[in-house]
Formats: structure tokens, C-alpha cells, sequence
């Protein structure tokens, strides 16, 4: 293999498959990036057998070929070299040259025939989905996800995909994450298809959809296997298998008391007050009574702290306790802009928050079960 390549496009691609490269792994050979030359493109795969990413990038090829080569030391000395054109020449043992202007540097590489077989995206049946739907689905539901390798089924998000709209839900067991475009037209979808996506398949989803200017993306599954792909990279990743909990159970259906407060204010109350929150639980107080939201928690180590906001509510008082992490989690998702509606039944039953925006485009709901305090 003999090839001559840009070092800003080359740079790109291996930044972009930087996060599935196994860093400490029993298999030295998935530590490497295989790197294949054939026409005008490298390909360029990575993968840690639970996952992989292929993507490509224009070269001239002056001898086809395939080799593999250390993903980190590569992406570190290429990020080193400056603007220009960069040689790869694969030598005899698997030794690879790397060349640019006046750097020479010869790396170790090993065997092609090492490098385990990565799925291909199949040839039909995908469907297209909106990017920025799912890069919202993910922003709004990934920190949600149990990182509690026992709890198997919720170590990732529940794609639901319909004709006419796509969610997303992920819980951890203490709070749920629902979201929902509504009137996204999908075609090639008939009832409904559930897909369990693992959290780290959405991590690197959702950094290849920051980095495309694609307005829609292909997916398609298989019985092990779900398949995705952005413009020129592709991600594939193992299903998830199990029995997702039926989410649509634990939904509030009767929080008849709410208060409505922006979103910016209700955020900065509950950092100042969370200061003083026991560590271990970082539970606040939320009290709702005459015209008020009050916010307050209190610890023998640190203190005690109360923070009032001014919103509308003549019902009975009512004292419930959150987590105040959970909560920030929430309003971050929503870059802490416009008005959150707060849902509360009784001190006992979860509660819910929700954007206070009837005319919003996605419909999001997150339900938090109280904490004793």
C-alpha cells in the first residue's frame, strides 16, 4: 500500500473515529485503525467489537493495499505535522512510513489478516431520519441513562420510530427522560419500531451529528446489529437486548398542582441552594404554597440556604424533595431558555417537568421520583 493524502482530511477522519478505538483491551490489534486504500478513497475503520466506525477520505493511490496502525499514536503524530500533503507507505513486517515535508517516521503496525470482520451497512431496507430530530432525542434523554452495568436494559435509549414521529425515552430507575417530534414524516415505516440503543452508540452518534451539515441520516438493524450512517461515515454498533420497562406506565396522569417559572431563574436558585445540600443525596425542597416556589435544603455540615421565585398558585402547600442534580440535568437539556412547568401530585408520587411551550415542536417530558428529606 502506497498512498498520498491531505493531512487536514486525513485528520478529520481520524478524528472522527477516535472515541470506538479501545484504549485498554486483552486484543492488541483493536487498539489500531485499519486503513485500506483502493481507487481514489481510504477507508478507514475502527472498531471495539461491540461497536464500529468506517469512514473515508479522498487520496491518490499509487499502490492499493490494506494495513493496520496504532490509532493513537497515528492521531497524535498526525495532529503534530503541519498543512500539506502526507505519504503512508505500508514497508515488509507490517512497519508503516509516514512521511511529511521533512519528517520521516516509521511505525509498527500488525498483521490485515488480524483485524476482525466489521458488519456492512446493509444494502436496503434504511430509512432516513432527521438530523437534528435525533441530535435533539439524544441531547435530551442520553444523561438519563442507568450507569449501572447490572441494570442491562437501561445501560441504554429506547428509539421509537413511527410513521409520523420519533422518540426517544432512557431512565435510570430514579427519573425518565421522554421526547417526542411529533409530525415527522418517516417514510418506510409501518406501526412501530423499537430499537434499544446503547449509551455509547449515542455518544458517538450524537459527535458524528455534530460534525455533518447532513440534513438526514440513513438507519437500518438487523437481529444483532443497528446501522447508521452520516454522510460518509457509517456507525454500527450490538443491540441492546431486553425488555425496555413500559415507560408510558410510570407517566403522571393526575399532577393536578403545578407552578409555571422561567427556566433561567428556577436553574440559578437551585444551584445556590444545592450548595448546601447533603452530598450524598443532593436533595432540595421544592414548596409550593401561595404565590411562591421555595427552594431550600439544609446539611449539619454545610448549612442551610432558601431561595424564593414569585409565580402564579393558589392551591394547597405542598413540600416535595428532588434531587437537585437531576433537575439541573433537565433545564441544561433545555439550554436553560423559555418556561418550565413544574407537576406535583402529593409528596410521595413522582414528579413532572415539561417546557411551557404549547407550540413547541417536540413534546418532553421528565418525571422525577421524590426523595425524602
Amino acid at each position: 500500500m502506497e498512498i498520498t493524502v491531505s493531512r487536514q482530511e486525513l485528520l478529520k477522519e481520524l478524528t472522527a473515529t477516535q472515541g470506538v478505538v479501545e484504549r485498554k483491551t486483552t486484543i492488541p490489534i483493536l487498539s489500531n485503525f485499519l486503513l485500506e486504500a483502493e481507487g481514489e478513497r481510504l477507508s478507514l475503520t475502527a472498531t471495539d467489537l461491540d461497536q464500529a466506525i468506517r469512514t473515508s477520505a479522498p487520496v491518490k493511490v499509487k499502490k492499493a493495499g490494506a494495513c493496520t496502525i496504532p490509532a493513537r499514536r497515528m492521531y497524535d503524530y498526525v495532529k503534530l505535522l503541519p498543512e500539506g500533503e502526507i505519504s503512508i507507505k505500508l514497508l515488509d513486517n507490517h512497519w508503516v512510513q509516514i512521511k511529511s515535508g521533512r519528517s520521516t517516521t516509521k511505525i509498527v503496525g500488525m498483521a490485515r489478516a488480524n483485524y476482525p470482520q466489521v458488519p456492512e451497512f446493509p444494502s436496503v431496507d434504511a430509512i432516513k431520519i432527521s438530523a437534528a430530530a435525533l441530535k435533539t432525542l439524544i441531547a435530551r434523554t442520553i444523561f438519563a441513562i442507568s450507569n449501572e452495568e447490572t441494570r442491562y436494559t437501561l445501560n441504554g435509549a429506547l428509539l421509537v420510530i413511527k410513521a409520523e414521529s420519533l422518540a426517544m425515552v432512557a431512565t435510570d430507575g430514579h427519573r425518565l427522560s421522554f421526547v417526542e417530534k411529533v409530525n415527522e414524516e418517516i417514510a418506510g415505516v409501518s406501526g412501530e419500531k423499537r430499537v434499544l440503543v446503547p449509551r455509547k452508540a449515542l455518544d458517538e452518534l450524537r459527535q458524528l451529528l455534530a460534525a455533518t451539515a447532513e440534513a438526514t441520516i440513513d438507519f437500518a438493524d438487523d437481529e444483532h446489529t443497528l446501522y447508521f450512517r452520516v454522510g460518509h461515515r457509517a456507525l454500527s454498533s450490538r443491540k441492546l437486548n431486553g425488555n425496555f420497562p413500559n415507560y408510558e406506565a410510570v407517566m403522571p396522569r393526575d399532577n393536578t398542582k403545578f407552578v409555571i417559572v422561567s427556566a433561567a431563574e428556577l436553574g440559578q436558585a437551585i444551584q445556590r441552594v444545592a450548595q448546601f445540600a447533603d452530598e450524598r443525596s443532593g436533595a432540595v425542597r421544592m414548596k409550593i404554597e401561595q404565590n411562591e416556589l421555595k427552594i431550600s435544603s439544609s446539611s449539619t455540615e454545610a448549612g442551610e440556604s432558601e431561595d424564593t421565585i414569585d409565580t402564579p398558585y393558589t392551591g394547597d402547600a405542598l413540600t416535595v424533595g428532588f434531587n437537585s442534580g437531576y433537575m439541573l440535568d433537565f433545564l441544561k437539556a433545555l439550554n436553560n431558555e423559555g418556561e418550565v412547568r413544574l407537576e406535583f401530585k402529593d409528596q410521595q408520587s413522582a414528579g413532572q417537568m415539561r417546557p411551557e411551550d404549547p407550540d413547541a415542536e417536540y413534546r418532553y417530558r421528565y418525571v422525577l421520583m421524590p426523595m425524602r428529606i
